[in-house]
């Protein structure tokens, strides 16, 4: 048997308590095998052969999830900066877009999997393209993810809007399963506006056929939500109901401009919801309603959206933007508090994404982080998950450990190479830019 050992810390179980406790794994299979006092463990381990990971001083957590991304956009970090979201999109990012190739999404995709692991994330949801480059990074970095190719039609004449949602439906049925079974999959149209309404009923209808998710932007701004409105009397998730793209397994991203009958549709279809703060804040997109959405029932995970528009990818960052933010929608201090953004940022995410993952206990997936809190910026440690919530970050995190397998150990990446990484991505991003600018 291959095992593994996170010894000496404290650990956040499922129900928010902290305890002292080990944390024993099963390698092979993935998953976790007890959870309790060294000399429990000793007896679950059976004086087998172990490897251990030191978590004196420091919180095991589950492995946090970044729930919805770009994850290639690393290479358009702090490129268009203090602008709105519309002519953010039409006049940098998606001109920039057109000139990415498959080489430059792998490198993009490599960086953001590198930030992610030394911050602690397990899991992430990915829109972009060349998602066969992204696949691959996935599966060579170790992380869990589930990815799809964003579809937009706008501008696009018939035959290649047609291709494009094929693309999308071609990708959700080629690598679902992926990974040995890390990658699961999606059908990604980009939103409600971006891709026409012939091409969303023909795409969903392909998916439930497939039996794979549906994943969009919804409601993010009031651009987005006024032009349905008027075109056709109802609201964007009446409009996904009616397209059959509002189901248990759909998650939606930013959810913003949500109003009381679009939350209740939400809740009722057990559709989940991925707020996105940091985004919507820089974007001026707005406040979601996030204390509304959980009191109703609704799933609410987290995620960064792209570096360009966030400019990171650390979840730690997002889970106290989350409950700032939180309360100020809801005019309330008590609103979005710290053990709702940990749960978000972990069981939400897992459960949004419908990923193992998301909690310690026994025969759950060996999704982990080690989050070390000897640190000024945590010190004193009166409540570890306020410290998650508001004081940690993701430079904090000492071990990450993902399907049993350790993908950091003492801030060392083990499965790529930083160096390498950082240099290919930053060559990638400076060619980039001068094929934008001599467009």
């Amino acid at each position: 048997m291959n095992h593994l050992r996170v010894a000496g810390g404290r650990v956040l179980r499922p129900d928010g308590r902290v305890e002292r406790a080990d944390v024993a794994v099963d390698r092979d299979e993935g998953t976790i095998r007890a959870v309790g006092s060294p000399s429990e463990v000793d007896e679950a381990l059976a004086g087998e052969g172990v490897e251990t990971l030191d978590a004196t001083g420091s919180l095991v957590i589950p492995g946090l999830v970044n729930a919805h991304t770009h994850v290639a956009m690393t290479l358009l970090r702090g490129y268009a900066d203090d602008k709105p979201l519309d002519p953010w999109l039409r006049e940098d990012i998606w001109p920039a877009e057109a000139e990415l190739t498959p080489d430059d999404v792998e490198a993009g995709a490599e960086l953001g999997a590198l930030e992610m692991i030394r911050s602690g994330t397990t899991a992430f949801a990915d829109m972009y393209f060349a998602m066969d480059r992204v696949a691959g990074v996935v599966d060579r970095a170790g992380l869990r993810a589930r990815l799809g190719h964003g579809v937009v039609t706008v501008g696009k004449d018939d035959a290649d809007a047609r291709a494009d949602v094929e693309e999308s439906l071609a990708v959700a049925r080629e690598f679902d399963g992926a990974a040995d079974g890390r990658i699961r999959t999606a059908f990604m149209p980009h939103s409600l506006t971006t891709v026409g309404e012939e091409f969303l009923r023909e795409g969903v209808a392909a998916a439930r056929e497939a039996e794979v998710p549906v994943h969009l932007h919804a409601n993010e701004t009031t651009d987005e939500v006024d032009p349905i409105v008027d075109e056709r009397g109802v609201r964007p998730i009446g409009y996904a109901e009616d397209l059959d793209a509002l189901g248990p397994d759909d998650f939606f991203a930013h959810g913003v401009h949500v109003d009381g009958s679009e939350i209740d549709r939400l809740a009722e279809a057990g559709t989940a919801v991925v707020h996105c703060p940091a985004s919507n804040m820089k974007l001026a997109s707005g406040m979601a309603p996030v204390q509304r959405l959980r009191e109703a029932g609704v799933t609410v995970a987290l995620g960064t959206d792209g570096a360009a528009s966030n400019n990171d990818l650390d979840v730690f960052d997002e889970m106290r933007d989350a409950a700032m933010l939180g309360k100020l929608a809801a005019d309330d201090a008590s609103a979005v508090p710290a053990e709702a953004v940990v749960e978000m940022a972990t069981a939400g995410g897992a459960d949004a994404l419908n990923l193992p993952g998301g909690r310690i206990e026994e025969g759950a997936a060996a999704d982990l982080a080690v989050v070390d809190l000897d640190a000024p910026h945590l010190t004193p440690v009166h409540d570890p998950v306020s410290q998650l919530a508001y004081a940690a970050r993701g430079s904090d995190v000492r071990h990450t450990v993902c399907d049993g397998q350790v993908l950091m150990r003492d801030r060392e990446v083990l499965t790529l190479d930083a160096e390498a990484v950082q240099q290919r991505a930053a060559d990638a991003a400076r060619d980039l830019v001068e094929r934008v600018e001599s467009a």
